[in-house]
């Protein structure tokens, strides 16, 4: 996909399936919010094929889309709440959005049973990011942090296979910054969801690669040697350059590498 003479990606192939985490770094225009956006059809390539749960969308109307992209969750860099909703009405759209879409069209999973109660799954969904207690307020009375977290309830409220997160934690502080991360990897082992992430903070990596969510303890844990080897398999690192894959591979491969342009995102905050 190119826009004029600029390559906005080129020669990108990949696979995410349920459980799996893809964390893409790269520098600005290097084509990692092209990816997020093409994965889910908001932009078209010139060329190539993308299957989203296995219908190409490339040949689809973009109404044919929304039925698609209603079982696709994505937080926004800035977490997109509308300003003049409610904390619990920004949650709650998706979930309206996608039960209109699959009354009038084919859905792709068949069609969902009615939610006879939108509230609870709303604070459930705000609930798992701790938040609750903001449901009657506006995006313009809580921090940016907890926007962020709002954004995440939004994305997972329809329980989605796939979320994908165009840098979650830019901007934020880093006792926030993992907050954030640790929720998403909450999302991931408690649903087994497919994460594609975009970001700019190695640390980001780190914490989806070595740590995984244990529901009985309610914390995130350390991963044990055995279970390390496992996510190596189910996390990896991509590193895009000028619309391309550079590097492709788990976080000790990446850490290996010796490619000057792979190494220099892998850096640490003191």
């Amino acid at each position: 996909m190119r826009f004029e003479d600029v390559w906005a990606l080129r020669n990108v192939s990949l696979t995410l399936n349920p459980g799996e985490t893809r964390i893409i770094f790269g520098a600005a225009g290097s084509g990692k919010t092209s990816l997020l956006k093409a994965v889910i059809g908001l932009v078209n390539p010139d060329e190539g094929e993308i299957l989203l749960y296995g219908r190409n969308i490339c040949c689809l109307k973009e109404e044919e889309l929304f039925a698609l992209r209603a079982h696709a969750g994505f937080l926004f860099q800035e977490g997109g709440l509308f300003d003049s909703l409610t904390i619990g009405e920004n949650v709650e759209y998706p979930l309206t959005n996608r039960q209109s879409i699959e009354a009038h069209r084919d859905a792709p999973f068949g069609p969902d049973s009615p939610i006879e109660d939108p509230e609870q799954r709303v604070r459930e969904a705000l609930r798992f990011v701790e938040l609750e207690h903001t449901f009657n307020q506006f995006p313009s009375e809580v921090s940016g942090g907890m926007r962020r977290r709002v954004g995440i309830a939004r994305a997972i409220v329809t329980e989605p296979p796939l979320v994908l997160y165009d840098s979650p934690t830019a901007g934020l502080d880093p006792i926030t910054a993992n907050l954030i991360m640790a929720l998403i990897a909450k999302e991931r082992d408690t649903r087994n969801i497919a994460s594609l992430i975009v970001t700019h903070r190695y640390q980001d990596a780190e914490l989806m690669a070595n740590f995984h969510y244990d529901a009985e303890a309610g914390e995130l844990k350390p991963l044990e040697e055995n279970d390390e080897a496992s996510s190596q398999d189910g996390t990896k690192f991509i590193v895009m350059k000028e619309g391309e894959i550079v590097f492709f591979g788990s976080r000790r491969e990446m850490e290996s590498c010796e490619d000057e342009y792979v190494t220099k995102f892998i850096r640490r905050e003191t």
